[in-house]
């Protein structure tokens, strides 16, 4: 439960909460559409409350594809703008992942 809104997704929590990072484990049916779109929203749901609070949505594996609408909120302009610098430095011909975010 999240601000008093209850979820139908059975999500154990996995991993290393001592260090502050925990993972979700999210159990659904693939399909059945509306535990898919129920756990899409679980998760976002986890994602901006663990930014409210000054956390990251991102842990120790970066954004992802699934929390690129995150991006900005995580990171703000002069991270984004750091990541882009340093991507252009890395790969200037973008070969590297084309397309995922930069």
């Amino acid at each position: 439960m999240y601000n008093g809104i209850p979820s139908i997704i059975l999500a154990p929590i996995i991993g290393h909460v001592g260090d502050g990072n925990f993972h979700t484990l999210i159990m659904v049916d693939p399909d059945n559409n509306d535990e898919l779109a129920a756990a899409k929203e679980l998760a976002f749901r986890m994602s901006k409350r663990a930014l409210s609070v000054g956390g990251t949505c991102t842990g120790e594996h970066g954004i992802g594809r699934g929390k690129m609408s995150l991006l900005e909120e995580e990171a703000g302009e002069v991270g984004i703008a750091t990541m882009k610098s340093i991507k252009r430095a890395l790969d200037p011909n973008r070969i590297m992942n084309p397309g995922k975010i930069f």
